[in-house]
């Protein structure tokens, strides 16, 4: 497959103002994947809660399957692009907020003091919550990406560096909560409950944002020159757009595959450090979505030309299953945090640059009536890579 060459617009027709509508970009990507990091990166209060029941795996299982259901919806139904970006967008940022105040509900309508004395069903109501999150992921997310596959390169990058952003801000967030009060069960309970509730206040402000987006004189610019130029058909087969981005199509399936059986639950169960003790998982989640950011980042400075050459690269992290089997029954000195956090800064930085490459790269690949579709099929098969990482993920405690 030869170099690809980025399709770029003319920019004395279309001027973003002081970057807004970028910035409008990266904080919807930044809002779309918070709710996920919002519930991994708080191990430590949902390990207390339910110590028995691999929460991480659990939640990874349901959450993304939920979102990849939603999404073979939207490319299976042609009637989803009849509904319009803004109510697709508002409806699934309100079944954000909702799930994400699951957990402190609970909590605030249990008759009992005790942190982990729950109600009855209360793990079954937040696990339900995770689902919701995960049906919102999938319709937010299709319709984010499907639409940014439309525009120019730099809001498919704006998007993905907001997602890998947004595991930053939650894990700052939970940090300074933890750090803030008691290391106490009632400190974890308050410290908890305050992260969620900062995290509904930012997805709110995601819902005016996305409203904003669409009053933007670029974005009005943009949509009405696409309509103009193409039409969208939304009986275009699924396989049939597959077939012509097939490369692309395994390489984010091959990401998500190795990230996903190893993050979150391989960091956040499996490992055990007698200096951090139940901050080491937090840690390491943060050192992953730090190096992720960083990955995603640096497509808005230097992208791939070749998509042979991210394929490949994609295909290399298949490595990581030996590197982080050997770390964890290796020589001992290989078991401590160094060599752990080097991998997972390497693990993260892998998958938000090749993501960010590949969903830059694809849309134009294809005809411009079929980019928003082929944005949504990868979409779809970087879905098929989570569910199939959340599962594997299981083996390691086989």
């Amino acid at each position: 497959m030869e170099a690809v060459k980025l399709v770029s617009s003319d920019p004395s027709e279309r001027q973003d103002t002081y970057r807004v509508a970028y910035i409008i970009h990266f904080l919807l990507g930044a809002g779309n994947l918070l709710p996920w990091n919002a519930l991994i990166t708080a191990v430590d209060y949902f390990a207390y809660l339910y110590p028995t029941k691999h929460i991480e795996r659990v939640f990874s299982v349901a959450y993304m399957i939920s979102s990849v259901v939603v999404l073979l919806g939207m490319i299976g139904w042609g009637g989803w692009s009849k509904t319009t970006l803004r109510l697709r967008m508002n409806l699934g940022f309100s079944m954000f907020v909702m799930s994400l105040m699951v957990a402190p509900v609970i909590d605030w309508t249990s008759s009992s003091t005790k942190l982990n004395d729950r109600p009855s069903g209360a793990y079954g109501l937040t696990v339900a919550a995770v689902v919701i999150c995960g049906l919102a992921d999938g319709l937010v997310g299709g319709s984010l990406i499907g639409s940014a596959g439309k525009l120019p390169k730099q809001y498919m990058q704006a998007v993905f560096a907001g997602t890998a952003s947004s595991g930053i801000i939650i894990s700052i967030l939970r940090i300074i909560t933890k750090a803030s009060l008691p290391q106490t069960p009632k400190g974890l309970k308050i410290s908890a409950h305050l992260y969620f509730m900062v995290a509904t206040i930012f997805l709110l402000l995601c819902i005016v944002f996305s409203n904003l987006q669409h009053k933007l004189p670029v974005m009005q610019q943009y949509r009405q020159s696409v309509h103009q130029e193409s039409t969208l058909c939304p009986g275009t087969k699924f396989w049939a757009v597959a077939g012509k981005i097939k490369g692309a199509a395994f390489g984010i399936f091959i990401i998500y595959i190795v990230t996903l059986s190893i993050f979150p639950g391989f960091i956040a169960e499996d490992l055990e450090s007698k200096l951090l003790r139940d901050w080491y998982p937090i840690l390491l989640i943060t050192v992953y979505n730090l190096a992720d950011l960083m990955g995603k980042s640096l497509t808005a400075f230097y992208v791939i030309q070749s998509m042979t050459r991210a394929i490949w690269a994609a295909t290399s992290r298949l490595l990581f299953y030996p590197l982080f089997v050997i770390c964890l029954h290796g020589p001992k000195w290989l078991k401590t945090e160094v060599p752990m956090v080097v991998l997972t800064f390497l693990l993260g930085f892998s998958n938000g640059y090749l993501t960010s490459v590949l969903m830059i790269l694809t849309p134009k690949t294809v005809p411009l009536s079929e980019a928003e579709f082929s944005a949504i099929v990868m979409t779809g098969f970087l879905g098929f890579g989570l569910v199939g990482g959340s599962v594997l993920g299981w083996f390691w405690i086989l």
